[in-house]
């Protein structure tokens, strides 16, 4: 495999799909020498069937404001590849939502999916439909009309998909409400669902506990713990609240969360009525952290920042790609930070990850770190076939081992001369299981 040669192919067949190219180069750059040494997956020809999407559907979604006036926004479903299960993947409601974005995310859930061992396969969507500031009368009519075109991709056994970035349990709810009367059927097509009509427990909190419980393993291989650590956290979504409040209960401080306006420094530490109060951030239709300084006047708020300024000893990037950049990279290292672990899809640019992993301290990707989101959907889907559902506690402990089987893979496949490469490690692991399914399927 020619990892330049493959890549100068695929830009010039996509051109300006930089997201895309940067997720795919990753992946083949860590997978080119167990690639290379086994040659049944380039007769095979693994790697152009893997990096080339199954099905891209776009469609346009129609809408009616509260008054009166037609919209028209794009959909998307990219259905990526589907050689060990269904495919599984999030819808994104995001004006920022374009085609190279959710091919990068599609292919990313691959591998993910894949590292959680459970039968799913890799898949994203979503529109450049903006929730924020509508009403709710005007988002469900958005996601009828985008389910309309959507339910004729997606099933139980087919495409499963989930929310994401704008896409909550009343987007879901909204969808799952369609679906269910456009095919007369109550079945498992959406994860994310609400607890009374086929939803999980610990579902909301998933993504930033399991972000935790893998930075926690990651910490244990150098003898250390969140216990005592200053803890930077970027973002204020699910991902963040879910790692603000685990990080707290193991002993952590964490001291920053961000938004699209700035981020907020509280050096008393997020916890206790702090953490309940980032429910109220995501809740309502302003994009912003600010209001978490007025409400707790010991915080302080920063305009126009990323937090990785602040000193801390860990950092959890939870809001979006490629938010970490070089010099905040710098910033860490000068700092002391010990540990960097990606709590959003690809959140740290790759002159960042060199600059990270050349410094020797822990670093993980998203693609194993944030696995704990898809993980816990993969449950919510067993669940649902079973027809029970399994209290708190069992799904937490579910969860709980995922994210420690996933750590093991990583430094299975990724541990050279003392040190674990977590970037290759899972990289290996994730492509290994659906390259020899692939091979198991043939040329399909």
């Amino acid at each position: 495999m020619d990892v330049n040669q493959i890549m100068t192919g695929l830009t010039k067949r996509y051109p300006g799909e930089v997201e895309y190219h940067q997720a795919v180069h990753e992946v083949l750059e860590s997978i080119q020498e167990v690639y290379n040494a086994n040659p049944q997956f380039e007769s095979a020809n693994i790697v152009d069937r893997l990096i080339e999407p199954d099905r891209t559907l776009s469609f346009k979604v129609p809408w009616v404001d509260d008054e009166g006036k037609v919209h028209v926004n794009r959909g998307y479903r990219v259905q990526f590849n589907n050689a060990i299960g269904p495919y599984k993947g999030g819808l994104r409601f995001h004006p920022s939502v374009n085609i190279s974005i959710l091919k990068f995310l599609g292919f990313e859930q691959i591998f993910k999916n894949s590292l959680t061992t459970l039968p799913m396969g890799g898949a994203k969507g979503g529109s450049d439909f903006d929730p924020k500031g509508k009403s709710n009368n005007e988002v469900m009519r958005f996601c009828q009309s985008f389910m309309l075109e959507l339910w004729k991709v997606v099933g139980s056994e087919t495409d499963v998909p989930a929310g994401d970035i704008g896409v909550g349990g009343r987007e879901i709810g909204y969808m799952f409400g369609m679906h269910k009367k456009l095919t007369h059927e109550h079945t498992g097509v959406l994860t994310g669902k609400g607890i009374n009509w086929g939803g999980s427990l610990v579902r909301p909190e998933a993504t930033g506990f399991g972000v935790v419980y893998f930075t926690n393993e990651m910490l244990a291989t150098i003898g250390e713990s969140f216990k005592g650590k200053t803890v930077a956290v970027s973002g204020f979504g699910n991902v963040a609240w879910g790692a603000v409040k685990k990080v707290a209960e193991l002993g952590g401080k964490v001291v920053t969360i961000s938004g699209p306006d700035g981020y907020i420094y509280d050096k008393d530490g997020i916890s206790g009525e702090k953490i309940e109060f980032m429910l109220e951030l995501r809740a309502s239709n302003e994009d912003i952290v600010r209001p978490y300084a007025e409400e707790f006047p010991s915080s302080e708020f920063v305009a126009g920042k990323h937090p990785w300024e602040v000193k801390c000893d860990i950092a959890l990037p939870c809001a979006t790609q490629n938010e970490l950049n070089k010099d905040d990279a710098e910033k860490l290292i000068s700092n002391g930070c010990i540990c960097v672990c990606e709590g959003a899809n690809m959140p740290c640019t790759p002159e960042a990850i060199h600059l990270l992993q050349n410094s020797k301290l822990l670093f993980a990707p998203g693609k194993a770190a944030n696995a704990g989101g898809v993980a816990t959907s993969g449950l919510e889907m067993a669940q649902n076939s079973m027809k029970l559902n399994w209290n708190r506690e069992e799904v937490d402990m579910r969860l709980h081992q995922i994210m420690r089987n996933i750590h093991e893979s990583c430094v299975r496949y990724g541990k050279t001369n003392g040190t674990v490469d977590y970037v290759k490690g899972a990289n290996i692991a994730g492509f290994l299981k659906v390259a020899n399914a692939m091979l198991d399927l043939g040329i399909v």
